[in-house]
């Protein structure tokens, strides 16, 4: 303490006013009592804890052995905006003679309430200094500008996200008394292993609910639109009664509109109905426990988007009230929650699900930082506030690694001949890919899948990639709601009817994706390529196969039966060769990879495939490049059969454009540029005068279907609206 001027122990004041900013500053006040020797603690209670019908959870902090120095009954009852306002005034009228009495070094505030408001005006103007937990982070109401507010009387900051961080400095707080720590609760969250948590379940909800078979629900009201928020609530308490989970339901907090609220919970019956159970407060230890195991979240409190993503608890955000927050992948927002079937839709969505763990809030230290933070005040220094107007720095104060992670997918691409698997990131970069021959057995097959995504995903903590979840791109008909391939190509044997999702879901504990190879290149299309920003297009795949995927109204078409966009087998001839499909005249029958292969053999058992300065070792068999490579040495027949293939395709992409009139056409796959310029021929000579102007391109993408597999992952991970 000596090195920071100050030459006795720092008195830190800690005022908590409700369940919900004791569990953020409970690891706090254990850290500042286990050091004795740096620090004085004063605890002040006031707000909701001293109110019966809100659970009196004062007596938690009693529980937890600390001294309570001074309560304070500083709330005005009437639940609506008015008594919101007398009660700051109350607190503005009690707190100084406290703080007079206490004389603390220093003030720690948590959050965005009303009653927190009144601490850190009276601490501010009694010259006190202010350390700010939570401040920099949007929610979408109220609290915002109370937070904000806090944040320009706080002497110092404690915040939990980079992005929050970086709102501070754009509110020109000064840098060097910012703290990126991450939140107190995780220091907690994280180290919660109750083995015996189901003792916890059955004393809250019952001896019949199981682990994952149940609902926790907290719902507060909006103070900018009360009428609303009532209603809302109103409409979940309907759809969680045809639901027909458990549900254990915790009374809103103090704000305005909140004894509405109660109202309705008791005008439908919720206290006495046999699958609610409704509750004032749950101790934060055993609340832990519930929502850790619950089957879903449902409501609009910090909690549920903030410390229930530790444990990957599926969670439904209902309405405003928490829209601007950071969120993990396990919350689903319904920000126009105005009917009961959209509530239902989304349990029925979210339920039973789990989700990878998030870090977003905390890496579990953030009280030794806070305590090191506190050390380092010097009291000698001014007590004026200094603002750092721009420009900004950019390297600031201390960092949690985990938010530097690069988000990312792993991304599977089941070939005829290769199995690939790659981490990509959020921009599209394939940060590192791992290829191996496609086993012919099914067992084999999927053993391999398992084995390299489980080593890509330790690799990807190495890489520092936090990976999102898994997209799966395979030939066939598949249905990508279940994660199951129906109907298999040629070309991968013993692959129908196989669910990809489960196994791969249960061994990387991961989210799992699955669809078509060319619906996966068209998704790529849209997220990194040609296609983006384009409300209707096509992709053609030019491969061993052809296949492709049709964009509509910014929407994947997947059709009725997962059968939409076969567009290899759109037929250009009655008489044509024979296809795979065991049809005849495909586009696939004359353009595929297979095909050209197909007339390059009969070329070279006719002595008619090798021209002078071309060779095939015997070892070597003959492909659909040695028929290229002929063409481009000037053998006739192969440049004959090359126009032929072009041609075949160039009357599927007239036949597209008649039909689904898209804006633009891509060509995919290692044939695309080879046939590029004979489609659009063919289009000039037998489209509709009115599709002729359409643009038919050549991909720029690299790898089409692992991108697309990457970004099945991405697009749903990071911010989904239902």
């Amino acid at each position: 303490m000596e090195k920071n001027g100050n030459n006795r122990k720092l008195r830190v004041c800690v005022a908590t006013c409700n369940r919900a900013d004791y569990s953020k500053l409970a690891p706090i006040m254990f850290g500042i009592k286990m050091e004795p020797e740096f620090f004085e603690l004063d605890v002040v209670v006031l707000g909701s804890h001293l109110i019966d019908d809100y659970g009196n959870t004062y007596r938690m902090i009693e529980q937890d052995d600390f001294d309570i120095n001074t309560r304070l009954h500083t709330i005005v009852r009437g639940e609506d905006e008015a008594a919101m306002v007398e009660s700051v005034g109350l607190a503005l009228v009690k707190l100084p003679d406290v703080l007079n009495r206490l004389k603390p070094d220093i003030m720690i505030v948590h959050g965005d309430r009303f009653d927190a408001l009144a601490l850190a005006t009276s601490a501010a103007l009694m010259n006190i200094r202010i350390l700010h937990i939570e401040g920099g982070e949007v929610s979408g109401t109220i609290d915002d500008s109370i937070r904000h507010a806090i944040t320009k009387l706080a002497h110092y900051h404690v915040c939990c996200t980079r992005s929050a961080e970086q709102h501070l400095i754009s509110m020109c707080e000064d840098h060097d008394r910012i703290l990126l720590a991450g939140c107190p609760s995780y220091d907690k969250l994280l180290s919660a292993k109750n083995k015996d948590y189901m003792s916890i379940i059955r004393m809250w909800l019952g001896d019949d609910v199981k682990s994952k078979d149940y609902i926790v629900a907290l719902q507060h009201p909006v103070t900018t639109d009360i009428k609303h928020s009532i209603k809302m609530f109103e409409l979940t308490l309907d759809a969680l009664i045809s639901f027909n989970k458990r549900t254990l339901v915790l009374f809103p907090n103090i704000d305005a509109g909140s004894k509405e609220m109660v109202r309705v919970m008791r005008k439908k019956g919720i206290e006495h109905h046999p699958n609610f159970r409704a509750v004032k407060h749950v101790p934060f230890d055993q609340f832990i426990q519930l929502v850790a195991h619950a089957g879903c979240m449902i409501g609009n409190s910090s909690c549920g988007v903030r410390e229930v993503g530790a444990f990957g608890t599926p969670v439904i955000n209902l309405g405003t009230r928490q829209i601007g927050r950071e969120t993990g992948e396990n919350v689903l927002h319904v920000r126009d929650a105005d009917t009961q079937d959209k509530i239902l839709q989304a349990l029925h969505l979210q339920f039973g699900k789990q989700y990878p763990c998030s870090k977003i809030y905390g890496d579990g230290n953030a009280v030794p930082r806070i305590l090191k933070f506190l050390k380092s005040i010097d009291l000698q220094e001014p007590l004026q506030k200094k603002f750092c107007f721009p420009p900004v720095k950019e390297n600031i104060s201390q960092d949690i690694d985990h938010i530097l992670e690069t988000l990312s997918a792993l991304a599977v691409d089941l070939g005829g001949t290769n199995l690939r698997v790659a981490i990509v990131s959020m921009k599209g970069e394939i940060v590192k890919k791992y290829t191996q021959f496609n086993p012919k057995t099914y067992e084999e097959r999927i053993n391999l899948i398992l084995q390299m995504c489980v080593e890509a995903a330790a690799e990807a903590v190495k890489l520092n990639c936090r990976i999102l979840g898994v997209g799966i791109s395979t030939g066939g008909r598949v249905n990508p709601r279940e994660g199951v391939v129906l109907h298999s190509t040629k070309l991968i044997q013993e692959w129908n009817s196989v669910d990809l999702r489960s196994p791969l879901s249960d061994t990387l504990h991961l989210p799992v994706w699955v669809d078509n190879d060319g619906n996966c290149a068209a998704l790529a299309e849209r997220k990194f390529g040609q296609g983006k920003g384009l409300e209707n297009f096509v992709t053609l795949i030019t491969g061993t196969g052809i296949g492709g995927g049709i964009i509509h109204q910014h929407e994947l078409i997947h059709g009725s039966s997962f059968c939409a966009a076969e567009l290899g087998h759109l037929v250009v001839s009655l008489d044509g060769p024979d296809c795979s499909c065991g049809g005849r005249g495909c586009i696939e029958a004359y353009a595929s990879g297979m095909a050209l292969q197909r007339e390059a053999k009969k070329l070279h058992d006719e002595d008619l495939l090798l021209v002078e300065g071309m060779s095939v070792p015997k070892d070597e068999a003959v492909s659909a490049a040695h028929l290229i490579q002929a063409a481009k040495l000037g053998n006739v027949k192969a440049q004959s059969i090359l126009r032929t293939a072009g041609t075949a395709l160039g009357l599927g992409v007239v036949n597209i454009l008649h039909t689904i009139n898209p804006s633009l056409v891509i060509l995919s796959g290692v044939l695309a540029s080879h046939y590029i310029h004979i489609v659009k021929d063919v289009i000039r000579q037998q489209a509709l005068s009115s599709v002729q102007d359409v643009d038919v391109v050549v991909s720029d993408l690299v790898d089409p279907a692992l991108l697309g597999a990457a970004s099945m992952v991405l697009d749903y991970t990071t911010r989904r609206i239902c």
